[in-house]
């Protein structure tokens, strides 16, 4: 059996709160956390990073003093990977379990969610100089299928469209060694937000507007002039690729908007692709109405579950 896996006997000792981008998962996990004692881990993979806060949508307004963690844990400009975040996560995890509060994982970061749930065994790798060098030649295309190749359900090769991050993988998943800490026993349930396409394509577009309207291009302006450069821009995902093209000149503010928009779409649908297949893997994923009334629907579920435990 996987550890972690949801199919592991016994009451939850971790709550996991899923979704497509603005589907409306903070929210939910803040109302759950109030109802149950419990705290925020954010399973986001561009909130780690301080003064990144419009672009990845922190929100930090609606946790309500809930506690929260693995947001603003990293500098801007610095990479932050998988295998930190599995470590920062445990850590979490023990910590807020070990003060008798319920752990709660919320995101939509879908190899985040996934090494959780799947109990990935990740290991630190060092740099390989001469791998690289080996790389180095190779086509987008051949580097994508070497690590097909090399983990086949592993990882979501679309969203490795950047080569360093490509190469970065390839890296991880050539290198020899094993995971030598104890992994936790952790018992997770898991709900799943989902919205009708239609309105998850408008609450996106709304959501754009707003974060437009509230300075989302000067804050990329400010990470520029501090030092993060265009290219490490492109690196943190769409919000930040296509408002640093905007600004050197390449979009239209009106272009800008309308392709980051459609980009967010698509990657909204590849969010639900990734769940599909977490589903398809043996993770069990409740899933409750976004258009209806989440919170008691899920309140419904956790009942359930929590008498069978």
């Amino acid at each position: 059996m996987v550890p972690g896996s949801s199919k592991t006997p016994g009451r939850p000792n971790l709550l996991v709160i899923l979704g497509a981008t603005a589907s409306g998962k903070t929210r939910l996990g803040v109302q759950l956390a109030g109802s149950f004692g419990g705290e925020i881990i954010s399973a986001d993979s561009r909130q780690v990073y301080r003064g990144m806060d419009i672009g990845t949508g922190k929100d930090l307004h609606e946790y309500e003093g809930i506690p929260y963690h693995l947001i603003d844990v990293a500098p801007p400009g610095s990479e932050f990977n998988l295998f930190q975040f599995q470590r920062h996560f445990l850590a979490c995890f023990a910590e807020i379990s070990g003060r008798d509060k319920l752990p709660i994982l919320v995101g939509g970061s879908g190899m985040y969610l996934d090494c959780v749930l799947r109990g990935y065994r990740l290991i630190e790798v060092p740099e390989d100089p001469e791998l690289r060098e080996e790389l180095a030649p190779l086509s987008m295309e051949e580097l994508a299928e070497r690590l097909i190749r090399a983990t086949p359900t592993l990882h979501n090769t679309t969203d490795l469209t950047e080569r360093s991050r490509l190469t970065r993988a390839i890296e991880i998943a050539e290198h020899d060694g094993e995971a030598s800490e104890p992994w936790p026993d952790i018992v997770p349930f898991t709900i799943g937000i989902r919205w009708d396409r239609a309105m998850i394509r408008e609450r996106i577009t709304r959501r754009l507007k707003e974060r437009m309207e509230a300075g989302m291009v000067e804050e990329v302006r400010r990470l520029h002039e501090a030092g993060t450069s265009w290219e490490r821009l492109e690196f943190y995902g769409l919000e930040y690729r296509y408002l640093a093209r905007h600004l050197k000149g390449e979009l239209s503010r009106n272009d800008m908007f309308q392709k980051l928009n459609a980009a967010i779409h698509d990657f909204a649908k590849k969010q639900e692709n990734w769940f599909k297949k977490m589903q398809s893997r043996g993770t069990e994923i409740h899933w409750v109405e976004g258009a209806g009334d989440p919170l008691n629907e899920a309140l419904g579920l956790l009942e359930n579950r929590f008498k069978q435990g």
